[in-house]
């Protein structure tokens, strides 16, 4: 089947199941909660983190239908971080629609974004037990702990590879990483089974986050939904400026670094930036750094001789030649 018609039908299967959940919570919850619920989590979105749970658990031969009740805490939690990320950005849209802070306002948009975090370890716990809730927490503490590294890097336009590593494992790769091994964990898979699922997660989200990168810079506003240059006008490190800072000549460097340093210039210097970005390989060598990564997600996938589990290693095996390729 076509991986994108595949992932739609999946997300059409959580959406079915959030929104059953929903109706129940509707039922003892006040209503406008419900309604912020409604408005943040239907507004958009592929699925991908519940996606890559139900993966999981097929690869390791396991149908239970359970599972989807167990993926959509991704999803929830996934909802709650972009709903508090609205908040700290002061982001009017999101999705192309206004954003929960905006629509509802401040206090609202923050108290359903706590909702949705403990929901979502409810979910784990009752579906996943224990050992998936530990999971759970290992990855949301390093969501967290990521955001403080980033806002400890700002105005630090001397950024490591290693620093951004650092930063994009914690707020994307980490929790890619749990939604596949807990996928791994329900599906009845062992220690070093889920242990290879986690590291394919690892790789496809560091992956994901390069390629986010080069498109901020390189992407088609048309189909990317959002205006390029939006990490140069928040100043942020991202591996092709960090890569390029590394090879240029002093003078250009300078020149790099004096434009970040200076928001008004950020604003009005995104051309200027893409060139020099591209004369120092400074994307040829982000796509390369995502490439290894993709090939390194792949070699994690564990190798089981089932029907089945081979089917599912081929989806997730397109699935990041789908990450390497996107548009948007």
């Amino acid at each position: 089947m076509e991986l994108k018609k595949l992932i739609a039908e999946q997300a059409a299967k959580i959406d079915e199941v959030m929104r059953q959940d929903i109706d129940e919570l509707a039922v003892e919850l006040d209503p406008l909660l419900i309604e912020i619920l409604q408005y943040g989590l239907f507004s958009g979105g592929k699925r991908i983190r519940p996606f890559l749970t139900t993966s999981a658990c097929r690869l390791c031969g396991c149908s239970d239908e359970g599972i989807y009740h167990l993926a959509t805490a991704f999803e929830y939690l996934h909802a709650a971080t972009l709903i508090h990320d609205d908040v700290i950005d002061k982001a009017s849209e999101r999705r192309g629609a206004a954003s929960v802070v905006e629509h509802f306002g401040l206090a609202e948009a923050i108290l359903a974004g706590d909702f949705l975090h403990a929901h979502a370890m409810r979910l784990v716990s009752r579906y996943g037990g224990p050992q998936a809730l530990t999971v759970f927490c290992r990855a949301t503490t390093a969501m967290v702990d990521g955001e403080y590294r980033q806002l400890r890097n700002t105005g630090n336009f001397t950024q490591s590879e290693s620093d951004y590593f650092t930063v994009i494992k914690g707020k994307t790769a980490l929790l890619i990483g749990a939604a596949c091994e807990i996928g791994g964990l329900y599906g009845g898979g062992d220690e070093e089974l889920c242990s290879g699922l986690q590291a394919f997660g690892i790789n496809l989200g560091c992956a994901f986050q390069i390629i986010d990168d080069l498109l901020d810079y390189q992407g088609d506003a048309d189909k990317t939904g959002k205006a390029t240059g939006n990490d140069l006008a928040e100043g942020k490190m991202t591996l092709p400026v960090i890569y390029a800072l590394e090879r240029a000549a002093d003078q250009d460097r300078q020149a790099l670094l004096s434009i970040f340093a200076d928001p008004q210039e950020r604003g009005r210097s995104l051309v200027r930036i893409a060139e020099l970005v591209e004369h120092y390989q400074g994307f040829s060598a982000a796509r390369e750094k995502a490439e290894e990564l993709i090939d390194q997600a792949v070699a994690a996938l564990p190798l089981l001789d089932d029907p089945g589990a081979r089917q599912e290693r081929a989806v997730l095996k397109e699935l990041c030649t789908y990450v390497l390729n996107r548009d948007k």
